[in-house]
């Protein structure tokens, strides 16, 4: 299997016809640091070419790839960007320009593909396949006879595809987990609610009881009472007993 192609390098190459000598000095010790994997060393030197000549075009690719080298994808990034801003801008102006030769218009557009090639790279090793897969796509449209990059951008799609599906199966397992998480609180607020509805008739079935038996109480109370004004009534009734007669 073909390996990902980590660094097209323009180092001496991009704009060197606008690159004044003391700018140049510094790119090229910093080229040296670079092949030699000096790589903060190499970024010391592009950034004084930098601030030298801010337009110097090949500075910020340089120092992209100095950056991608020392992991720092957010940087290197950053610095491809300002690289590929600038290419486009000069095609924009070589294309409306008729004076313009082609050959020179065909050489922005080789810088673009490899700055738009190593931005895919540094997305492509952060797992960022949809930008990958994007910035090679930008690379192709500048120069499509570039295999290397037609490769990076078929093992990106592919790693795309098996994110998407591993995403979509966490999604899935999420929302069976959740589905679960759910079904339990129901089960457990239906159990509640059973437990409470039970207690409630149990105490209402304990009030009825109790109050029979107050009530049954308080019949017999009330028949007791009833009897003994009864008895009191039928005593008071009878008869007094004549006395009898003195003779």
């Amino acid at each position: 299997m073909r390996k990902i192609l980590l660094f097209c390098l323009l180092t001496a190459s991009v704009a060197g016809a606008y690159a004044q000598r003391s700018d140049r000095s510094f790119v090229r010790k910093g080229n040296r640091m670079f092949e030699d994997s000096l790589f903060i060393k190499a970024e010391e030197n592009y950034l004084k070419a930098l601030d030298m000549n801010p337009e110097l075009n090949e500075g910020y690719y340089n120092l992209g790839n100095a950056y991608t080298a020392q992991q720092k994808p957010n940087e290197a990034i950053e610095q491809y960007r300002k690289m590929a801003n600038i290419l486009e801008g000069k095609k924009r102006d070589l294309m409306d320009d008729p004076s313009a030769s082609k050959k020179e218009l065909d050489r922005c557009r080789q810088d673009l593909a490899k700055t738009y090639h190593n931005t895919g790279v540094v997305y492509h090793m952060c797992e960022q396949y949809d930008k990958a897969v994007e910035s090679y796509k930008q690379a192709l449209r500048n120069n499509p006879q570039d295999d290397e990059t037609r490769y990076n951008m078929i093992l990106a799609q592919r790693m795309l595809q098996q994110q998407q599906q591993q995403q979509n199966q966490q999604q899935d397992q999420q929302q069976q987990e959740q589905q679960q998480e759910q079904d339990q609180q129901e089960q457990q607020q239906q159990e509640q609610q059973q437990q409470e509805q039970q207690q409630q008739q149990q105490q209402e079935q304990d009030m009825s009881k109790e109050n029979a038996e107050q009530i049954l109480e308080a019949a017999m109370q009330d028949e007791k009472e009833v009897q003994e004004r009864v008895q009191e009534q039928l005593i008071q009734a009878q008869p007094k007993k004549p006395l009898d007669k003195d003779w």
